[in-house]
């Protein structure tokens, strides 16, 4: 069975976090450098900002490059076109 994407994300934010946990409460045998433990407590910030960021470029890109359908609009326009003529047929004015 194949793992979804929301599945694969999920996996990950628990790996990531399970390995930072075990980092930051710091178990009886590990004692980390003070400045490796002032970068890793911020961690989950940094990297929900660098998310933030990654989505927000993402969005960003897709709707610059979003292409047009002028196919469907003139499709949509015939077909309001036609709603249009059998409402006034059937005596609603515009």
């Amino acid at each position: 069975v194949a793992m979804t994407k929301l599945g694969q994300w999920l996996c990950g934010l628990a790996l990531l976090g399970s390995a930072w946990a075990a980092l930051a409460l710091e178990p009886p045998g590990l004692r980390l450098p003070a400045p490796f433990r002032q970068a890793l407590l911020p961690l989950p910030l940094y990297l929900l900002v660098a998310f933030g960021c990654y989505s927000l470029a993402t969005v960003g890109y897709r709707l610059a490059t979003f292409n047009d359908c002028e196919e469907a609009a003139a499709e949509l326009q015939e077909h309001i076109r036609a709603a249009r003529t059998d409402l006034r047929q059937r005596g609603l004015r515009f």
